[in-house]
Order: C-alpha cells, then structure tokens, then sequence
C-alpha cells in the first residue's frame, strides 16, 4: 500500500504545483479527490486483509493534517488551498499513535519538517527572483523602509546588543565554545535583515489592485475594503471567502468598486513537492 500512497501523493502534487504556479491556486477537488482515494484504499485494504490498522492509520493522518492545516492557516503562514492538500497528504500517508498496533508510520511528521526546511529555501530564493525582477521599485522601498523610525530604532539597539554580546563571548566564554556562540550571535543579526528584507519584498512586489472579476477564494485581501460604510473584506478574514466575492461583484456591477488591493503570496506548493520528495529519499535511505 506504501507505493501506491506515494504514486497517488506524488501524482498530486505534481499536478498542484503546477495549478499554482500557474493560477496561484489548489483546486479543491485535487485536496478533497486525495482525502476521499486515501480513506476509500485504506477501507478496502482493512477490508481485504482484516486489519483495521489501514483504515486506523488514514483517519490518524487525516487528524494530524487537519492540526498542521488550522494552525498554519491561522497563524496566516499557508492559504486555503495548502491546507486543504496537507490534510490530504496526511489521509494518504497516514500517521500511528500507537505503534503496538502495526508498523512505525511517521511519514507526515517528517514530511511536515521537510516542508519547514525547503519552504524557507524555497522562499527566500523566490523572494530574490522578485527583487530581481523588480529591482527599481524594490530599491526604493528598501530606501524607505531603511530610513522608518522604527526600524532605525531596531537597527541601534542590535547593533549595541550584538557589541556587548561578542564581548561576553570573548571575555567570559571558554575557548572551545565561542564558534558556536558566535554562531548564534550572527544568526541573531543576520535574522533582522533577512526579516527587513522580506518585509519590503512583500511590501513593493507582492501588493496590486486587480479588478473584482479576478477575485478567487482565499485571496488575501490586503486593507479593508469598504462600501456605503459597511466593511465587505479585509486582512482580519485569512482569505476572501466565496460569499464576499458575489457580494462584492454585486456592487461592481452597481459600479460602486472596480478593484481591490491584494497581497499575492509565493506558490509554495512548489516546496511541498520538493519536500516530499526528500521525504521518500529519506524513507528508502534508510533515515526513518
């Protein structure tokens, strides 16, 4: 059952990442069609060989998936669509709570660590193709943004922070321990940065007004939109919702909104993909 669950998760997200990458969007019948073929396989192999522990182990990673899928959503981290696919991925590959009832399965697990590390890869290569690509506007905003009160503020106190620990490091740390230290202290002042810089990446190159009629469900809206006083939309919404999209179109058709303002994130199915192929190289090296 193992290598038609990865064939059907594979299969998957091939066709998701293209649909991405393409549309900015998973197709729901892609995550529900992998939820629905998961639990049906899983049934019908309980079935065949009376062990419960197929069917058991689909639900478990179904679960586990539904808990990854809320809470990234929630904290604005994944869209709709990655969610929705996550829970499928989970139903497909399955999680075991309780290994006395069958083999260790922790798929999802590792999955869901190779997502972290390759999404933030995949991520900060994407984001530098965009100041790339839009390098004069990126650039000025980069100005701007350098010159915030704020930030000027941040930029003293980390920089007086970062002297006085890199004198603890060297006046009071042992020797063998000041490389890893050390380590850490520039990681400390390199994180603002590349923070700063995917803030003014999101900023110039991934906010834009498009017309009503673009609108598709879990765009992120990127100010409130509001009509005759009354809010449709905004940012507190994790994604515009099917019903304030007619909502919307009905007063575009009254002439009274033509576009709004989204912020357009990364295709990041993309990195689920690549994750889960470090995943089955993983699995058959032996490493889990």
């Amino acid at each position: 059952m193992l290598l038609i669950a990865i064939i059907i998760a594979f299969v998957a997200l091939v066709i998701s990442t293209i649909t991405d990458i393409k549309k900015r969007e998973v197709p729901d019948y892609i995550s529900y069609g992998l939820t629905f073929i998961a639990l049906g396989i899983s049934v019908i192999y309980s079935i065949v060989y009376l062990d419960y522990t197929y069917i058991s182990q689909s639900i478990m990673g179904f679960i586990v998936g539904l808990i990854i899928a809320y809470a990234m959503f929630y904290m604005g981290q994944w869209g709709g669509g990655d969610s929705k696919l996550i829970m499928g991925l989970g139903a497909v590959l399955g999680f075991n709570f309780f290994p006395l009832f069958g083999q260790d399965n922790f798929w999802i697990l590792i999955l869901l660590a190779n997502i972290i590390l390759f999404g933030a890869i995949y991520g900060l290569i994407w984001s530098i193709g965009l100041a790339i690509k839009n390098r004069k506007i990126f650039i000025k905003s980069l100005a701007e943004w350098s010159q915030k009160s704020q930030i000027l503020l941040i930029r003293r106190v980390m920089l007086f922070t970062t002297i006085i620990l890199l004198l603890c490091v060297f006046l009071f740390i042992p020797e063998q321990f000041r490389l890893i230290l050390l380590s850490f202290v520039a990681m400390f002042y390199v994180m603002f940065y590349v923070w700063l810089f995917v803030k003014v990446i999101e900023e110039s190159c991934m906010v834009k007004d498009i017309s009503i009629s673009k609108l598709t469900e879990g765009d992120w809206i990127y100010k409130d939109v509001r009509i005759d006083k009354k809010r449709i939309t905004g940012p507190k919404d994790l994604g515009i919702s099917r019903e304030q999209i007619v909502l919307l179109k009905k007063y575009a058709a009254k002439g009274k909104i033509k576009t709004v303002t989204i912020k357009e994130g990364i295709p990041f199915i993309p990195a689920f993909l690549m994750a889960f192929i470090a995943t089955i190289i993983m699995y058959y090296a032996g490493i889990f």
